[in-house]
């Protein structure tokens, strides 16, 4: 009787260790699932975060973009005043025996003034260089004036009234003070033309603004100013309005 009850109580012991030892395993599944959701979770995020690196991305080369058909503008700009200047100072001492009165002089300083106090109260006057060069000609024809160099004077005020006249074509006085949230007026008007298919011209700097024209493919335009994606031309016909970057190219003047 002995032996049986010992051999029972073994059996017992050996059963009770296998059950034990057999349920941990169940707790596995459940572990490695948690594990499994927190991985997805994070390959998740980081796709956002690429895509809205693109985009960024994208808006920078855009804006870049732009900048780059204005500096290429003004470059030419550049060019061709300075060309001008040199043919008007030939034709200044071809003149010399004939040199301007006090009369001329003074008229035609005051005119330049004029100009410039007019468009001195236009929004966005001073951030233009050729306001400031005729602000800084016209401040020069006055020191020639009081030095009595009255040709001088007035081939000073001459080049300011024209530096003037040519802010005055970049800002029209219709719409001052209505520039838009990030918009920026270009240094100098930009000669472009729509690329090789017809393109729409925008009230405003999006899709969700109607469309006011539709040009033929190799139009040309000028730009006047830009956002981030958007440029304001006016096209041949006097019609202004927004268009996307990629829809314009460079051309010559």
């Amino acid at each position: 009787m002995l032996v049986g009850r010992t051999l029972f109580i073994g059996l017992s012991l050996s059963t009770l260790a296998c059950a034990s030892t057999g349920s941990p395993p169940a707790v596995q599944p459940t572990t490695a699932t948690t594990v499994t959701a927190a991985v997805d979770t994070v390959v998740q995020t980081d796709t956002i975060v690429v895509e809205r690196q693109n985009t960024e991305l994208e808006a920078r080369v855009a804006r870049l973009e732009i900048m780059l058909l204005e500096r290429n503008a003004r470059i030419v700009d550049l060019t061709g005043t300075l060309a001008e200047t040199r043919q008007e100072v030939v034709r200044n001492l071809a003149k010399l025996q004939s040199q301007a009165s006090r009369a001329e002089a003074a008229s035609g300083l005051a005119e330049a003034e004029i100009a410039l106090q007019s468009i001195a109260r236009m929004s966005g006057a001073q951030e233009l260089p050729s306001y400031s060069e005729a602000t800084a000609a016209l401040e020069e024809g006055s020191q020639a004036f009081a030095a009595e160099n009255f040709g001088g004077a007035l081939y000073l005020a001459t080049q300011a009234r024209s530096l003037a006249a040519s802010a005055r074509s970049r800002l029209d006085p219709g719409s001052a003070g209505e520039l838009r949230p990030g918009e920026t007026v270009f240094a100098t008007r930009v000669p472009l033309r729509t690329i090789d298919q017809r393109a729409n011209v925008r009230q405003g700097p999006g899709l969700e603004h109607g469309v006011v024209a539709t040009l033929d493919a190799a139009t040309p335009v000028v730009g006047q100013s830009y956002t981030d994606e958007w440029v304001r031309i006016e096209d041949d016909e006097g019609r202004e309005g927004w268009i996307f970057h990629t829809l314009v190219m460079a051309r010559s003047p």
